[in-house]
């Protein structure tokens, strides 16, 4: 089951990645150069995008379910999924990049938002000196 599970240029992934080329944005793919390989990184902006599975990053919101399965296997896989983000973003600051994180459910689910804003809140992003941002779904919590 889990080999059919995509770690690149998933759904959500090509939605950010479609919007941002039709605002002009440039960015490079799955940047293996820079800590935790973000899904996309400008280096005009230094700005790395990561676009997170819920489930796989442990984000506690409608699309986040504990399996009943295997419930040790999973907890220790989330958790050491979550360290790994954490440091990644935390590497990625010492070296004087900005991090967003789009989270799935702000692009699927009940509580999703517009495409339009979240590239919206992209943009704007992009355009600033903000060092982070954080995109859910409208009903999630943080």
């Amino acid at each position: 089951m889990m080999s059919g599970i995509r770690g690149k240029n998933t759904k959500p992934e090509l939605m950010v990645r479609k919007a941002l080329h039709a605002r002009g944005f440039r960015y490079r793919l799955h940047c293996k150069d820079l800590p935790g390989k973000p899904d996309l990184c400008l280096p005009k902006h230094r700005a790395a995008i990561f676009i997170h599975g819920c489930f796989w990053h442990g984000h506690h919101c409608h699309l986040f379910k504990w399996p009943k399965t295997r419930e040790e296997f999973w907890q220790e896989k989330i958790a050491r999924n979550q360290m790994l983000d954490q440091q990644a973003v935390t590497r990625l600051f010492a070296a004087d990049w900005r991090v967003a994180m789009v989270w799935e459910c702000a692009l699927k689910g009940r509580d999703r938002l517009r495409l339009e804003d979240v590239t919206e809140a992209l943009e704007q992003w992009l355009r600033s000196r903000e060092t982070t941002l954080s995109l859910r779904g409208s009903g999630s919590c943080p």
